[in-house]
C-alpha cells in the first residue's frame, strides 16, 4: 500500500472498484479505447456491456430500438458461425452480411452489415462496443423509420460521419436510394417489429374512442409495402359528439381523420370497420392500427405534419 502514501505514485487500479467504475463513465468512446489498451485489466472494464450501452442510448437512443439489437445479434452470431472460411467463399468475400425476412416476392431486407469480418475477432464478445463504432463509422444498415410529411416510412439508415446526417434507402418495388442527408429530426426507431410488408395486428381495436391518436398501416397498391399514416379518431356522422351521448366508441366502424388534408377533401375523414379486417378504396389498402399513448409522439406528428393548405402527395 506505500503507493497510496502521500507523495507515492497512485495507479488507477488501486482505486476501489466503485471508483473506478465511476472514472471510467466520464469517459468519452475513443478515451475508453485508449484505455482498454493499458493492460488486459483495464481492457475488459473498459469493454463491458454497461458502458457502451450508456454512449449507445446517448447518442443513438432515439433511432436503435429493439429491432435494430435483435438484427445486430442476428449479425454477431451469423458471423461466428460462418466463421473465416466461409465468409471468404461466394457473396461474403467482402464480409458483408444481410438479413432477410419474409418470402419471395414480399421479401424484406432487414439490416446490412457492410463489413463483419471483424465479429469474428475478440471485439466481437463486445456487443455493445462494436455496435457503437460499426454505427459511428457507417457500417451497420440499422432498421428505422423516415418521417415523409404526412406518412412515415420504413428504410435502412447508416450513419453518415462526414454530414452527421444519414443515408437511407428504402425496399418499394426494388432497392431505392430514400436520400442521402437524412436529419436526425426525421428519423426514428420502429415502435413495432413487424417487417412494412406484413400487416400489424392491433391490440387496441375495441378501446379505440373519439380523440384518440393514431398510426395506421396504409398503402395504394397490394403489391407494394405499407407505409405508417397518423390520423384521429373521429365522431360518426350521426352522431352529435356530445360525450353523455355519444355511442361512437361501441360502433362496428371507425372514423379515421387525416387531419392533413383540407376539409371537404375525400381524403379527409375515412370509415373502416373495427374487427381489423383490411379495407380497401380509391384512397388505398388499411391494414393494422397503432394507438399513440406518448404526448412526446403526438407532438412529434403534428410539428412535422404539412399544412392542411398544402395537401401531401399521396406517396406511392
Amino acid at each position: 500500500m506505500d503507493n497510496l502514501k502521500p507523495g507515492g505514485n497512485i495507479s488507477l487500479l488501486n482505486l476501489p472498484e466503485p471508483i473506478l467504475d465511476c472514472v471510467l463513465k466520464l469517459l468519452s468512446p475513443m478515451e475508453l479505447v485508449t484505455m482498454s489498451e493499458v493492460c488486459i485489466c483495464l481492457r475488459d472494464r473498459c469493454r463491458s456491456e454497461p458502458l457502451w450501452e450508456v454512449h449507445i442510448k446517448q447518442k443513438w437512443g432515439g433511432f436503435i430500438g429493439d429491432v435494430a439489437y435483435k438484427e445486430w445479434q442476428w449479425h454477431i452470431t451469423t458471423a461466428k458461425e460462418r466463421g473465416n472460411n466461409q465468409l471468404n467463399q461466394q457473396n461474403y468475400q467482402n464480409g458483408s452480411l444481410g438479413s432477410f425476412s419474409g418470402t419471395w416476392p414480399v421479401l424484406h431486407l432487414r439490416s446490412y452489415l457492410e463489413d463483419c469480418r471483424h465479429l469474428i475477432s475478440s471485439l466481437g464478445n463486445s456487443f455493445m462496443m462494436t455496435l457503437y463504432f460499426s454505427l459511428e463509422n457507417g457500417k451497420f444498415w440499422f432498421p428505422a423509420q423516415v418521417y415523409r410529411g404526412a406518412l412515415v416510412r420504413d428504410a435502412l439508415v447508416r450513419y453518415d460521419s462526414k454530414t452527421d446526417n444519414f443515408q437511407a434507402r428504402q425496399q418499394n418495388g426494388g432497392w431505392h436510394v430514400m436520400g442521402n442527408n437524412i436529419q436526425w429530426k426525421i428519423l426514428r426507431a420502429p415502435p413495432v417489429d413487424t417487417p412494412p410488408c406484413v400487416r400489424y395486428v392491433s391490440d387496441c381495436l375495441q378501446d379505440l374512442k373519439p380523440g384518440d391518436h393514431i398510426e395506421i398501416q396504409r398503402k395504394s397498391r397490394r403489391e407494394i409495402p405499407y407505409d405508417w399514416w397518423y390520423a384521429v379518431i373521429g365522431h360518426m356522422e350521426s352522431c352529435n359528439e356530445n360525450q353523455n351521448f355519444c355511442q361512437c366508441r361501441y360502433s362496428d366502424t371507425l372514423m379515421l381523420e387525416f387531419k392533413q388534408y383540407s376539409h371537404g377533401s375525400s381524403m379527409r375523414r375515412v370509415k373502416l370497420l373495427r374487427n381489423g379486417e383490411q379495407y380497401e378504396e380509391a384512397s388505398g389498402c388499411y391494414g393494422g392500427i397503432r394507438k399513440l399513448v406518448s404526448e412526446e409522439e403526438i407532438q412529434r406528428w403534428e410539428e412535422l405534419l404539412p399544412p392542411p393548405c398544402q395537401t401531401p402527395v399521396y406517396i406511392a
